[in-house]
């Protein structure tokens, strides 16, 4: 089959890689589309030492499975835990030690033309939602976990920084909080497509009055000059949540951390059944963030233009 692979930060288009075989536990999928995020381009960098099939964002439809999901369309959630470990026990299995990582972590990806997972771990698609939509699942869920890590109400005042593809769905999850809430980023038309659903929006330089202001700043530009500006935007006692991949260290100000109290928050995968129903209520609008769409075999150029400043969501085509 054909499929994307890394090994030693270059990326190949290959054409001979073996067809996945599911364990007895598993599922195999026919993907039908993924999405390129900006992991997968810090896997690249070098973010953590991965080779295998990329790609992590996907809808696909069941070939071999249980009889309740075959030739059914589905989204998966990335972490294959093994489920009989202190954190699997403690339900918190996407931090399973023993686990792998759908495109990350010792499991080949969703930028190939097949992949497998656990049944366990696949959700049925409503069949009105098109493949485009679907695919944004994983990141939206992502955005969502959020919620469910601090209690965020009216009262707050939260402060996204970034208006990138990860920025935009952390925001409109946010919005739906009915929190005080701003996003700063540096691009106006990414800016616009919060500003029209009635997000306050602004750019970086404009946060300079509003220091020291907000209860909760969520950082989603992946650089040290965003972090920076998250933590400084933050009342004493503030949360400042992480929610990107950094494929360099950061040098913090940890004195500021330590005078201000502030809590440090990682933020990661989520929760994919709230994600589903978002999206098949149309409460998030995910449309506006694809730039382009490229079929598998010039996966090497949509790497390409993923890579390019400015650029939102790019789409794999690859048996739909």
């Amino acid at each position: 089959m054909q499929g994307l692979w890394l090994e030693d930060k270059q990326l190949q288009h290959r054409t001979d890689l073996p067809l996945p075989q599911p364990q007895a536990d598993e599922a195999l999928v026919r993907v039908r589309q993924a999405g390129i995020c900006n992991t997968d381009l810090e896997l690249i960098k070098g973010y953590y030492p991965y080779t295998g099939i990329l790609g992590h964002e996907f809808v696909g439809q069941v070939d071999q499975g249980p009889a309740h999901l075959q030739g059914k369309r589905v989204v998966g959630e990335i972490n294959a835990a093994c489920g009989n470990c202190d954190y699997c026990r403690r339900h918190l299995s996407t931090h399973c030690e023993q686990r792998s990582v759908l495109g990350i972590v010792n499991r080949h990806g969703a930028f190939a033309e097949y992949l497998t997972l656990p049944i366990a771990n696949l959700h049925p698609v409503p069949d009105h939602l098109s493949d485009q939509v679907v695919t944004f699942t994983e990141p939206l869920a992502a955005a969502l976990e959020i919620q469910e890590q601090i209690a965020i109400s009216p009262s707050h005042r939260v402060l996204v920084v970034g208006d990138g593809k990860l920025g935009q769905l952390v925001a409109q999850t946010l919005a739906l909080t009915g929190c005080q809430l701003l996003v700063v980023g540096r691009h106006a038309e990414k800016l616009h497509n919060l500003s029209v659903r009635n997000i306050a929006t602004g750019f970086e330089p404009d946060l300079n009055a509003q220091l020291r202001s907000f209860d909760i700043a969520v950082e989603c530009t992946g650089n040290p000059q965003g972090f920076d500006l998250a933590r400084k935007a933050l009342r004493p006692r503030g949360t400042l949540v992480l929610k990107s991949t950094y494929a360099e260290h950061l040098t913090i100000d940890a004195a500021a951390i330590v005078v201000d109290e502030l809590t440090v928050l990682g933020s990661r995968c989520g929760p994919f059944a709230k994600a589903l129903d978002l999206l098949d209520q149309s409460a998030v609008d995910v449309t506006s963030l694809i730039q382009t769409t490229f079929p598998l075999s010039q996966g090497i150029k949509a790497f390409e233009v993923a890579q390019q400043r400015g650029t939102q969501k790019v789409l794999l085509s690859i048996n739909d």
